[in-house]
């Protein structure tokens, strides 16, 4: 299958309606077995399409990227978006208040990082976020097809990742470093030998 390159479509549309800032979002870490999933929100400037579009030439949906490629291509989008942020929900509130939830409040977090109020909210599909008074649209597939959403996927994932690599040094043992909270067959395996820990969420083990 052709591998799609996110353009700036759905935010051209928006900024020739009048609107001037417009947040993508997408989320990652919703499939883990263990850590927090995270949001990530970027607002791109309006004002040089050309420039930007060339500038983020290499901006992909993150699962398309290696994890080199991710963090070379971070100090870029931070460096362009007119503000970005990552808000984060834990394994807890995962498992008091579901996947769905959490994720929304993991992107309510990132969105009230910002000093720029969004005026327009571009998301992932799945990542609708019905609770805040600001339109918006849910992409399918929309990591792969809209430059905002595809920045915020990087951001999401990198921070994540970063976050991870934090609590493999707090709870040893699991490889949180290696496999990120993912079911890998060494997660697993360590988890027979270990059990749970406060990271890990319950509510998936049970299924």
């Amino acid at each position: 299958m052709k591998r799609v390159r996110p353009n700036l479509k759905f935010e051209t549309d928006l900024w020739d309606s009048g609107l001037q800032f417009i947040a993508g979002l997408d989320e990652a870490g919703r499939g883990a077995l263990a850590g927090p999933v995270s949001v990530g929100a970027v607002i791109l400037p309006h004002d040089d399409k050309t420039l930007l579009s060339r500038t983020l030439r290499l901006v992909r949906d993150s699962k398309q990227l290696t994890a080199l490629m991710r963090e070379s291509l971070a100090p870029t989008i931070k460096d362009i978006a007119l503000a970005w942020s990552v808000g984060f929900a834990g394994a807890d509130e995962i498992d008091s208040q579901g996947i769905v939830r959490a994720t929304r409040l993991a992107a309510i977090r990132a969105l009230h990082q910002f000093s720029i109020a969004p005026q327009y909210l571009l998301t992932d599909f799945r990542l609708e976020l019905p609770q805040l008074d600001i339109s918006q649209t849910s992409l399918v597939r929309g990591d792969a097809h809209c430059l905002s959403i595809a920045c915020a996927s990087i951001l999401a994932k990198i921070e994540r990742d970063a976050l991870m690599r934090e609590l493999d040094e707090r709870h040893p043992g699991y490889g949180l470093g290696k496999h990120k909270g993912y079911g890998t067959q060494a997660h697993r395996s360590a988890l027979k030998r270990l059990g749970l820990s406060d990271i890990h969420r319950i509510t998936f083990h049970a299924k």
